[in-house]
């Protein structure tokens, strides 16, 4: 009775919660209807100008999970520290491993004893890029931007890792997981059961719906985040004027990229929806090494990925975590700006 009650409370809130969405769309569309059909007709085009090239990053993804690939990602932590450090570094940036998955599987090889600096390597580079972002950055804001990410991921993960291993002797390093229940909890846990590897996915009625799943959840997510995003963005180039940035954040501006990484990761939402987001901010002035490390900071400095680790991971380990991301994000905002 208590847990219909509670299921009950829950969709009332849901339905309230549509309803206010709705009330707020339809006053929106009542003041600036011209505006909404602008906006409407800005973010149908941008779905269908990106679809082309985020399908096949979204087909790739779910490939990646039903064919059992990412459920071998601990052999990568095996070895010798810096080629594991490598290893995982690369693994991260090109695996697309569930939100789910990601905490339990460091914790639990955390707790098997394995090294924390390739840990420390893959948790830095996966919340970055994977093939369904890296597809959808293409399409957003181009290829340079689409391989200065993946570089990025992979470079920060290994240079976090390398920087973590200096410290692989001292006891907050070799024991760095808090002893609490939820590290305890993640630790046995999994998204899903350890199967093996097979790439003809459409061999067996299991991978085939593991695929669907995957495909389908991928999809909407990046639709349900893009959306806001393209109208966000549409708002943006509405209500400033081209190049009304460029005197806070431009090219010119020494303060660029570290406004960008100790401002904007903060309030980061998303990958996916940061991505319009990024492309209106150049269009106004933003310098493309500032967007760079917008990006990146966003995904590992952003409140939503710290307290994701904080409640696991002690004082010492978890603040050179955050160290590691800034410090790397400023230099992806400052090679990237310095390439392009």
């Amino acid at each position: 009775m208590a847990d219909q009650t509670i299921v009950r409370r829950g969709a009332s809130k849901k339905r309230a919660l549509w309803s206010l969405c709705l009330a707020l769309l339809a006053g929106i569309s009542f003041a600036w209807p011209e505006h909404v059909l602008n906006a409407t007709l800005f973010v149908g085009w941008g779905l269908v100008t990106v679809a082309p090239i985020v399908i096949p990053g979204i087909l790739l993804a779910a490939w990646i999970i039903a064919s059992g690939a990412d459920t071998h990602i601990a052999s990568a932590f095996e070895g010798r520290t810096l080629r594991t450090v490598a290893a995982a570094s690369l693994i991260g940036a090109i695996t697309p491993v569930c939100g789910v998955t990601v905490l339990p599987l460091m914790v639990g090889l955390l707790a098997a004893g394995v090294p924390l600096a390739p840990i420390m390597a893959f948790w830095l580079s996966s919340p970055i890029t994977d093939p369904a972002m890296l597809a959808t950055t293409a399409a957003t804001l181009g290829l340079s931007f689409a391989i200065g990410k993946l570089v990025a991921a992979i470079g920060l993960g290994v240079f976090g890792g390398a920087i973590t291993a200096l410290f692989a002797k001292s006891p907050w390093a070799l024991n760095p997981l808090r002893d609490n229940g939820l590290a305890r909890q993640l630790s046995a846990a999994r998204c899903g059961d350890v199967q093996s590897f097979e790439p003809k996915v459409w061999r067996t009625a299991e991978r085939r719906q593991s695929f669907s799943t995957q495909f389908r959840a991928t999809a909407r997510l990046i639709v349900i985040c893009l959306i806001p995003a393209f109208a966000a963005e549409y708002a943006l180039n509405a209500a400033l004027t081209p190049g009304s940035l460029a005197a806070y954040v431009g090219e010119d501006q020494w303060w660029a990229i570290p406004a960008a990484v100790f401002v904007g990761a903060p309030a980061y939402i998303d990958g996916y929806a940061a991505l319009p987001l990024a492309r209106g901010l150049i269009d106004n002035g933003m310098s493309e090494g500032a967007a760079m490390a917008f990006l990146i900071s966003g995904g590992v400095v952003s409140i939503w990925g710290a307290m994701a680790i904080a409640p696991v991971l002690k004082l010492k380990p978890f603040l050179l975590y955050l160290l590691l991301a800034v410090l790397g994000s400023l230099a992806a905002g400052y090679a990237f700006g310095w390439v392009v």
